[in-house]
C-alpha cells in the first residue's frame, strides 16, 4: 500500500473542523431528570390524582378536612413519578454509556507526514485514513488508495461484500447514497477484506448516519399500555364524577329530610344549617372521586416496570423507555431482521463430507488420518492468519470461517509453502504446493472447476480409490446450495503448481458446507413466539432463495399457503392488498428500509402492535415509526437512540424473553387492578347505599384514604413481584384497542364488589352482627377491619383463575410478607388511632368474628371460578 500521503498538519486539521464541522453524531437531546419528571405527571392516573389532592389540598387550608389526607395523596404521586423517572433516567444513563464507548473508537490517519491514531470523533473532512480488515469506516470518503471490501449490511441490509477501489480521476462525493459504488465508502461500513485508504469528504452530523440521525422526527407512537390506561381513567373518572354528585345529592337529601324535617331545615333563617349541609356533600362528594380513583396503580406500574427491568437487563435485554416492556407483551406481530438475529451473524463451516459420503458436523468427529490431510489442506491454503492470542484475523469472511472450523494446535508448522496462487473471481479457487516430504499441491474452490479433474478420492485412513460416483455429489452439492449453504471443494494434486491451470487427475479431499447459520436457540424461541400468537416476519436483503432456506430451517415457514415476497413485488401492490394478505406474509426478500417503514405503517393502520428489530441506519425510521424497536447491541448509534429496547447479544431468544416480562407485566396489572378496583367499586357502592338503610359514614374520609394510599401502595409492592410464567407465552397477544378491563375481569371485580358490599351491609345493618360488639364504636372499627381484610384476601384470588389460590406463591416469597405487615398494621392501627381514625381496641372474640367474615370471599371467588370457567381472560 503506498503510503506517500502528508496528511493534515494542525492549522490545517484546525480550519477544517471550523468549516466543516466536528465528526460527532449528536444524539437527540435526551431529557434531564427534571424534564423527564415532570413529563410524568402526563399520565392519565397521575393527572386524575392531582386534581383531587388540589381540591382537598384546599379543604385543608380551610381546615374543613386534616391536611394528612391531601398530604397523602400528594407523597403517592410523589412516590409513583419519582420511582418511574428514577428507573428511566438511569436506564438512559447505560445508554449514554454504550454510546461513549462508541465514540472511543480509535481511527488511523495521516497528520504531519505520520500515521497517528486518533479517536473518530476528530477526524475531520481532508483526512486520509488508513483502513485494514476489521475496521470500521469512520465518515463518507472516497478510495484514493488500495484494493478492500467492505460490509455494508448496517447501512443497507444487505449482506454481500462490496469491492472498493481508487478512482483513475477525479471524482465528486455528491448528495447521491450508492453503497455499491466502488469509489466511495459510507461511516458504518466494515472492511471485511483486504486495505486502503480513503479521503474524508463528509463528517458528522452531514454523513448518511448523521442526515439519518436529523430526520428522526417521527412523533413516538402511544404504547398500548398508555392508551389503555386512558381509557380507564376516563371512565374511573365518568365513575367517580357522577357517582360522586349522585351521593352529594343523596347526602343532603338524607340530611335534609330523612333526618331532619324537612319544613324546619329549609325554613327561612336556616341558611346557615344548609350551607354546613351543602359543603359536607361536597367534601364527601369530593371523597368519593378520590375513593374511585386506584392511587396505587402509577407506583404499581413503576414498581413492576422497575423490578423487570433489573431481571430482563440480566438477560441482556436493555430496556431504554419502560413502557417498552408492557409494549413487548402486547405485540402482535414482529418484523425481524435475519443476519445476527435469527442467524449467527457470521459465516462458518457447518459440514465437511469426503469421497465416501461420510459427512461431519464438527471437525473433532473427523477421522485422524482424514482430519490430519484436511487440517493442511485448509491452514496452509488461506489467506486468513491466526493471531498470536488465537483469533482468525485477515482474509475475507470465508476465509476466515474455513481457517476457524479447523484446531490450531493441530497445524504442522514444519510444512511451509513452496508457492501459492490467490483465489481470484475468473479462477475460482486458490491453490499451495507444499516444500515438504508431501509433493503435494492443495486445491480449494468452487465444485464446478474442480471436481471435474478429479479422478481418485482419500477414504478416512487416506487411501485413494477410483472416483466414480460424482453424478450423486453433485446432486449433494445441488441440495445444499438449496438450503443456502455455499459449497467449496478442497482436492488435493501430486503435480507442481502452474499457475491459472488446474491439473488433470487430481484427488479429490471433501466438500465444505459454508452458512451464517442459524441460531439453535433461536429456532425454539421463534416456535414460542409464534405459539404465543405473534405472528413473525423476517426480513432481509438477501435473495428470495436463501431467505426462503433460511426461514424453513428456522420453522418460520412452515406450509406452502405461507407468503414470500420481494421488494419488488411488494412495492407492486397496493396499501389494500398488502393488508389483505399480511396475515400470510412471512418473509420478505430484498427489503429496503422503505419496505420496512411502510410495513409497520399498515400493521398499525390495521390495529395491530408492531415490533421491529434493526441494527442500520436502514432500520431506524421502522424502528422509530414501530410500537416498539427492538435494537441490536452491536448496531449503529442511531439504531439504538430510536429503539425503545436494545438486545445487548443481537438474539432472538432475547426477544422472547422480553416478551414474556412485557406479558408478565400486563398480567400483574391487571391482577392489581381486579384487587384495588374490587375495593374502589365496593366502597361507593356502600356509600351510595349506606345512608338509605339508616348507616351515616360506615367508613370516615381518613379510614378511606387509608385503604386507597397505604394498604394498596402495599398492595402494589406485592402483585408486582408476581413471577414470569411460561403459560403467559400461551396466551394470545392483546389488540391495540382491546380494553384492559376485559368482560371476564370486569365479572371477577363485579363479583367480589357485590359480595364485599352485601357482606358489608348485612354487617352494619343486622343485629346478629351488631350484637357480637360491645357498642357502636367497637361495631364501626370492627366494620372497618373487615372491609381491609377481605380486600387482602381477595388479593389470593386475583393472582390467579385457578382454584388454587396459592399457585406459584414460592416464586413470589414478598407476597406473603407485604400482606402479613399490612395485616400488623391494621391490627396495630386499631389500637393507637383513636379519635383520629375512628378506632377502639377490640377483643380476641371479636378478632376472630372479623377474620371469619373476611376469609369468606375466597370460596366466594371461587365459586365464579367455577361458575365462568375459561371465560375469565
Amino acid at each position: 500500500m503506498d503510503l506517500n500521503f502528508n496528511g493534515l498538519n494542525e492549522e490545517e486539521v484546525i480550519k477544517s473542523r471550523e468549516l466543516n464541522g466536528t465528526n460527532e453524531i449528536i444524539e437527540q437531546k435526551s431529557e434531564t431528570f427534571l424534564q423527564k419528571f415532570l413529563g410524568s405527571f402526563n399520565d392519565p392516573m397521575i393527572k386524575i390524582l392531582s386534581v383531587c389532592c388540589i381540591l382537598l389540598l384546599v379543604l385543608s387550608f380551610f381546615g374543613i378536612i386534616k391536611w394528612i389526607e391531601p398530604v397523602s395523596i400528594a407523597m403517592a404521586i410523589l412516590v409513583a413519578t419519582i420511582v418511574s423517572t428514577l428507573n428511566e433516567y438511569s436506564s438512559g444513563k447505560k445508554f449514554r454509556s454504550l454510546q461513549e464507548e462508541a465514540s472511543k473508537i480509535l481511527v488511523k490517519v495521516y497528520r504531519n507526514n505520520n500515521v497517528k491514531e486518533i479517536l473518530i470523533d476528530e477526524v475531520v473532512v481532508g483526512d486520509y485514513v488508513v483502513l485494514h480488515s476489521g475496521d470500521k469506516v469512520p465518515a463518507d470518503g472516497i478510495v484514493v488508495n488500495g484494493h478492500f471490501k467492505v460490509d455494508n449490511s448496517v447501512l443497507n441490509g444487505e449482506s454481500d461484500e462490496n469491492s472498493k477501489e481508487p478512482t483513475s480521476g477525479e471524482i465528486s462525493f455528491d448528495d447521491k447514497i450508492d453503497f455499491t459504488n466502488p469509489h466511495k465508502t459510507y461511516r458504518g461500513a466494515v472492511v471485511c477484506h483486504g486495505e486502503g485508504v480513503i479521503r474524508i469528504e463528509k463528517v458528522g452530523m452531514n454523513t448518511v448516519n448523521g442526515v439519518m440521525m436529523q430526520n428522526m422526527n417521527i412523533e413516538d407512537t402511544q404504547s398500548p399500555l398508555q392508551a389503555k390506561l386512558t381509557d380507564l381513567a376516563e371512565k374511573i373518572s365518568k365513575f367517580g364524577y357522577i357517582g360522586a354528585v349522585i351521593i352529594g345529592i343523596l347526602n343532603f337529601f338524607y340530611v335534609s329530610c330523612l333526618i331532619n324535617d324537612p319544613s324546619v331545615f329549609f325554613a327561612s333563617g336556616n341558611y346557615l344549617e344548609i350551607a354546613k349541609t351543602v359543603l359536607d356533600s361536597l367534601i364527601y362528594a369530593i371523597i368519593i372521586v378520590v375513593m374511585a380513583v386506584p392511587e396505587g396503580l402509577p407506583l404499581m406500574i413503576a414498581i413492576v416496570l422497575s423490578q423487570n427491568m433489573q431481571k430482563m437487563l440480566k438477560d441482556n435485554v436493555l430496556v431504554r423507555k419502560l413502557v417498552g416492556i408492557e409494549t413487548a407483551g402486547s405485540l402482535n406481530i414482529l418484523f425481524s431482521d435475519k443476519t445476527g438475529t435469527i442467524t449467527k451473524g457470521r459465516l462458518e463451516v457447518i459440514l465437511f463430507q469426503n469421497g465416501n459420503f461420510d459427512s461431519y458436523k464438527d471437525y473433532k468427529s473427523i477421522p485422524d488420518s482424514m482430519r490430519k490431510l484436511v487440517n493442511t489442506a485448509i491452514s496452509k491454503n488461506t489467506s486468513s492468519i491466526i493471531s498470536d492470542n488465537g483469533d482468525v484475523i485477515g482474509g475475507n469472511s470465508t476465509e476466515r470461517s474455513i481457517l476457524g472450523f479447523i484446531d490450531k494446535n493441530e497445524i504442522d508448522d514444519n510444512i511451509e509453502v513452496k508457492t501459492k496462487q490467490i483465489f481470484n473471481s475468473t479462477n475460482k479457487y486458490s491453490a499451495s504446493e507444499l516444500d515438504s516430504n508431501l509433493n503435494l499441491t492443495f486445491y480449494k474452490g468452487a465444485p464446478e472447476r474442480l471436481l471435474d479433474k478429479c479422478t481418485s478420492f482419500y477414504d478416512n485412513d487416506g487411501n485413494k480409490h477410483e472416483f466414480t460416483n460424482k453424478a450423486e455429489l453433485v446432486k449433494i452439492i445441488d441440495d445444499l446450495a438449496e438450503k443456502s449453504i455455499r459449497v467449496l471443494a478442497l482436492t488435493v494434486s501430486e503435480k507442481q503448481l502452474v499457475e491459472d491451470v488446474i491439473p488433470e487427475d487430481m484427488i479429490f479431499l471433501g466438500i465444505l458446507g459454508i452458512r451464517d447459520d442459524i441460531r439453535p436457540e433461536a429456532v425454539k424461541a421463534i416456535e414460542e413466539v409464534m405459539t404465543a400468537g405473534i405472528q413473525v416476519i423476517m426480513i432481509t436483503g438477501d435473495r428470495k432463495e436463501t431467505a426462503v432456506a433460511i426461514a424453513k430451517d428456522s420453522k418460520l415457514l412452515t406450509s406452502d399457503d405461507q407468503v414470500v415476497l420481494t421488494s419488488d413485488e411488494l412495492q407492486a401492490m397496493s396499501d389494500e392488498e398488502i393488508k389483505k394478505v399480511l396475515p400470510k406474509i412471512r418473509v420478505i426478500a430484498r427489503a429496503l428500509p422503505m419496505d420496512k417503514f411502510r410495513l409497520v405503517g399498515l400493521a398499525q393502520e390495521l390495529g395491530l402492535v408492531a415490533g421491529m428489530t434493526g441494527d442500520g441506519v436502514n432500520d431506524a425510521p421502522a424502528l422509530k415509526k414501530s410500537d416498539i424497536g427492538f435494537a441490536m447491541g452491536s448496531g449503529t448509534e442511531i439504531a439504538k437512540e430510536v429503539g425503545d429496547i436494545i438486545i445487548l447479544d443481537d438474539n432472538f431468544q432475547s426477544i422472547e424473553k422480553a416478551v414474556l416480562y412485557g406479558r408478565t407485566i400486563y398480567n400483574n396489572i391487571k391482577k392489581f387492578l381486579r384487587f384495588q378496583l374490587n375495593i374502589n367499586i365496593s366502597a361507593v357502592l356502600i356509600s351510595v347505599v349506606a345512608p338509605f338503610i339508616g348507616v351515616q359514614n360506615p367508613l370516615t374520609i381518613l379510614q378511606i384514604l387509608w385503604i386507597n394510599m397505604i394498604m394498596d401502595t402495599l398492595a402494589a409492592l406485592a402483585l408486582g413481584g408476581e413471577p414470569a410464567l411460561a403459560e403467559y407465552m400461551k396466551e394470545r397477544p392483546k389488540n391495540r384497542n382491546e380494553k384492559i378491563v376485559s368482560n371476564g375481569m370486569g365479572t371477577a371485580i363485579l363479583w367480589t364488589g357485590i359480595w364485599t358490599t352485601i357482606i358489608s351491609l348485612v354487617f352494619l345493618k343486622l343485629n346478629i352482627f351488631r350484637n357480637l360488639f360491645n357498642d357502636d364504636l367497637h361495631h364501626l372499627t370492627a366494620y372497618f377491619c373487615l372491609f381491609v381484610f377481605s380486600g387482602l384476601f381477595n388479593g389470593l384470588n386475583v393472582r390467579s383463575e385457578k382454584l388454587n389460590v396459592f399457585a406459584n406463591l414460592k416464586l413470589n416469597p414478598n407476597f406473603i410478607k407485604v400482606f402479613a405487615l399490612i395485616f400488623v398494621i391494621q391490627i396495630v392501627l386499631v389500637y393507637i388511632g383513636g379519635e383520629v381514625f375512628r378506632t377502639v381496641p377490640l377483643s380476641v372474640s371479636e378478632w376472630l368474628v372479623i377474620f371469619g367474615l373476611s376469609v369468606l370471599i375466597i370460596p366466594v371467588d371461587m365459586l365464579r371460578k367455577l361458575i365462568f370457567s375459561g371465560k375469565n381472560k
